[in-house]
């Protein structure tokens, strides 16, 4: 009986197989149309199995691999990597602990070089002896009209003199071109009673001797240069007058030179 059932099924298969192959000879002569009569971008295909008996025979639609993976969740991941390389995890090439050793390096060689420029460029400056000795205070308050006396600034003599009246009195009534070296009383001393000069004479350094001289003001025993009230060359080889320092008074009775 089984045997009868699956003769008779055979002209129907071929019928079947007859179709199939007509319908892929009309996809060879028509490009727009594939072998089960349908277009290609349909991606669709007839399964083998269809032909049997008891089976499906519809088409069956092939996906997009994007519909297919929403379709087909799963947790399993898959990657391609033909078109790049995967790193395994880690840092074989040691790459961060190079960039870290040649960072600190450098930092070190920056930090060295920082410390080089600051202690040249500090030891052009002054340090804090010679800071304290470029200026000085002195008390006048003890000095009398007519003192002369002398103190040491910068490592050199200073003349700090409380003139009298006569003094002032003479060395304005000098008459300007006799001297050597014209200066008005009233420019090197802007206080008449007080006049501060450096104690070093101009002709080759010595220092002269106080309320001497022929002017009774400084005279240098070494080359015979007199200088008047005023501490300006009026006799001998110097060629300049005594050198005013930087002086103020900061109250009545302290004179600051520097």
């Amino acid at each position: 009986m089984a045997l009868r059932r699956s003769a008779r099924g055979l002209p129907r298969l071929f019928q079947q197989w007859q179709a199939s192959a007509g319908a892929a000879n009309a996809s060879l002569s028509n490009p727009a149309m594939d072998a089960f009569g349908t277009k290609p971008e349909e991606r669709t295909a007839l399964p083998f199995w269809g032909l049997f008996r008891g089976m499906s025979n519809s088409p069956v639609v092939v996906s997009s691999p994007t519909v297919a993976a929403l379709k087909n969740p799963t947790n399993v991941i898959t990657y391609d990597h033909s078109n790049h390389d995967r790193f395994t995890p880690g840092d074989p090439s040691k790459r961060a602990f190079t960039y870290f050793v040649l960072t600190g390096g450098r930092f070190l060689y920056a930090s060295a070089i920082r410390l080089a420029v600051l202690k040249f460029i500090l030891s052009m400056t002054a340090s804090k002896d010679v800071l304290a000795m470029a200026s000085l205070e002195v008390d006048t308050s003890n000095i009398e009209v007519g003192q002369t006396i002398t103190v040491k600034w910068r490592g050199k003599p200073v003349f700090i003199r409380r003139r009298e009246t006569s003094d002032i009195e003479k060395a304005n009534d000098v008459d300007m071109s006799s001297l050597r070296d014209p200066e008005t009383d009233l420019d090197r001393a802007p206080q008449p009673e007080w006049l501060v000069v450096v104690g070093v004479c101009t002709h080759l350094g010595c220092v002269p001797i106080a309320n001497a001289g022929d002017y009774n003001g400084w005279f240098c025993p070494c080359h015979g240069s007199h200088y008047d009230t005023s501490g300006r060359i009026r006799k001998g080889p110097a060629p300049y007058n005594l050198e005013v320092p930087e002086y103020k008074f900061i109250d009545e009775s302290t004179l600051v030179v520097g």
